[in-house]
């Protein structure tokens, strides 16, 4: 049977409060979950670390939406300002505004110690190209957050459904250990009392004890990259290590074979990367002609509204000054030294290469479903040629147990059996997880994970 798929965990030190060290050095009691695959698949669904990530993109996104749509709101500032004069300014004006010979300049002092102001600014876009491409791409935007969040679960759909079914096999690995173990040590009991009673050798009693050996330790190693997997899973799952795992489905052949339509077709739509890519392809496009549209003028309105208090003691209970205006700004740009039409060059080319991915994407579709397609069916040819294999084995294995009980057979001839069944039975197993992973693969080769 093939090894556990390797899960990378990354880990995470956390640092608490002194206050919630006394908590933290009493850990919850395990919790134990019993899970179906399909249930397995929900659990991820909610709990897996980069699902939950993913989807928190999908809420960044809608908050860069926001962002977005708050330019086509009106802008609103307040500002107030306090100035303590130390040392009021001197102008020369001159001399004849006061009566006094050409020529000569009088000094004047003009202002107060205080000025005190205070203003409302308030601003409105009323047309801007960029802005109105970006309140457009806002829909397509959360889409595609979404579309990676669904490749995301479906990549963790299918390492879920592999993991789970390949620890679902690995007890009918362990049974048939279990069931060889028990058969051996039948043997080995049969060769004792044949060899005490003077019809067997020590050599074949000997041979049994090596058998035991191995297949104890084979069923060792497998018990141990079993809890692995478990391991494995949970971390895959989002279920924390200490808890217990129990998984609840069985699988078998005629399970691997159902719900599978080999000749319904597919859809390049249906796959999940490719509605990602044709939504890339979409902002692409508003790129573009965010660029274009960044040529063409744009126009706000304006609004002040400010009071001012000038007094040279230190009080503000005295006359206020008002004003206010209002206008529109026209901005025509001009020349930008050709960096618009450059910028508007590197998106079409964006959108020129999301064209060529996509072309590529549908042949890798294709070659994928066509590989996938004919993968599963030779998985299947192979898993019903050892099932068969494996049945006749035991035949074999049975008669030849016969043969040596009555004294016609030798122990190498059962022995030679017994290894065949084994091998047969490993095969048989090792067949049923490529069936497996087949179905898996050609299920999400047409998108119908």
């Amino acid at each position: 049977m093939k090894e556990p798929l390797k899960v990378l965990i990354a880990a995470f030190g956390l640092s608490w409060p002194l206050a919630g060290a006394q908590a933290q050095s009493q850990p919850a009691a395990p919790v134990r979950h019993e899970l179906s695959v399909k249930q397995a698949l929900e659990y991820a669904a909610r709990n897996n670390v980069q699902v939950k990530n993913a989807l928190i993109d999908v809420q960044i996104q809608q908050q860069v939406n926001r962002e977005v749509t708050s330019a086509a709101y009106p802008q609103v500032s307040a500002t107030g300002n306090f100035t303590d004069n130390l040392k009021l300014q001197t102008q020369l004006l001159p001399g004849e505004f006061f009566g006094q010979p050409a020529g000569t300049f009088v000094p004047i002092t003009f202002g107060t110690k205080y000025v005190t102001t205070g203003a409302v600014d308030v601003s409105q876009i009323l047309f801007d190209g960029q802005v109105f491409v970006g309140l457009q791409a806002r829909k397509t935007s959360i889409q595609w957050k979404q579309k990676n969040a669904e490749i995301t679960d479906e990549t963790i759909r299918a390492n879920v459904y592999k993991v789970y079914y390949q620890l679902v096999l690995s007890k009918t690995q362990v049974a048939l250990l279990d069931a060889n173990i028990a058969l051996i040590e039948k043997l080995k009991h049969d060769a004792q009392i044949m060899y005490e009673n003077g019809f067997a050798e020590k050599l074949d009693v000997d041979k049994n004890d090596v058998q035991l050996t191995n297949l104890h330790t084979e069923k060792e190693k497998v018990l141990v990259s079993v809890a692995n997997g478990y391991n494995g899973l949970k971390i895959l799952l989002g279920i924390p290590v200490k808890d217990q795992l129990v998984l609840t489905d069985s699988m078998n052949d005629e399970q691997i074979r159902s719900e599978v339509l080999e000749n319904a077709g597919y859809s390049y739509e249906d796959r999940r990367d490719y509605q990602y890519l044709k939504l890339s392809q979409k902002l692409n496009e508003f790129n573009v002609k965010r660029y274009q549209y960044s040529k063409i003028p744009t126009l706000s309105a304006f609004f002040n509204y400010n009071r001012m208090n000038m007094e040279n003691d230190f009080r503000f209970n005295g006359q206020w000054f008002e004003a206010s205006y209002v206008g529109l700004r026209l901005s025509i740009p001009i020349f930008k030294g050709f960096g618009t039409n450059a910028k508007i060059r590197q998106a079409q080319l964006a959108v020129k290469q999301t064209d060529n991915q996509l072309e590529n994407l549908r042949n890798t579709i294709d070659n994928e479903v066509e590989t996938a397609k004919n993968t599963f069916r030779s998985s299947i040819s192979i898993m019903d040629y050892q099932k068969k294999n494996m049945a006749l084995a035991e035949t074999v294995y049975n008669q030849t147990k016969k043969k040596y009980e009555v004294g016609t057979g030798s122990q190498t001839e059962i022995n030679t059996a017994q290894t065949d069944l084994k091998t047969a039975q490993s095969n048989y197993i090792s067949a049923l997880y490529d069936a497996v992973v087949a179905k898996v693969d050609y299920l999400k080769a047409v998108g119908k994970l």
